[in-house]
């Protein structure tokens, strides 16, 4: 029976890092290409959740999933669910996907309009 608990526990304990090393891919940068790049395009949808809000960027090259910080480091950004709507012309700097086939950045800066949002203010690299 002693076995049993363990094999179960050690099973947990697996489980328990696989499900913290996915979260640290998704969450992380680890994901997204070093260079930065600078879309424009037009709002078709936001939202404002955890894990990251984000928002779907209709451009030349299709739609782009922009995802931006965490909820609370995107409203200290001054970015809330009224900075945005569809149809608003946006410009994102950040970093894409490095998967070429996924349409998905981080950004690190967000222009809406004539208003800027600096989501990674450190991570900025052409300001």
């Amino acid at each position: 029976m002693a076995m049993h608990w363990f094999q179960r526990a050690l099973g947990a304990a697996a489980l328990a890092g696989l499900l913290a090393a996915q979260a640290q891919a998704h969450h992380g940068w680890a994901w997204a290409d070093a260079e930065q790049i600078e879309l424009r395009g037009t709002v078709e949808r936001v939202q404002i959740t955890p894990p990251h809000p984000w928002l779907d960027v209709k451009t030349d090259d299709g739609t782009w999933r922009i995802e931006l910080g965490n909820p609370n480091q995107t409203e200290r950004a001054g970015f809330d669910q009224n900075s945005a709507r569809p149809g608003d012309q946006v410009t994102a700097l950040g970093n894409r996907d490095k998967n070429r086939e996924r349409k998905r950045m981080k950004a690190v800066r967000l222009t809406v309009g004539e208003r800027t949002y600096d989501i990674y203010p450190e991570r900025i690299e052409n300001p």
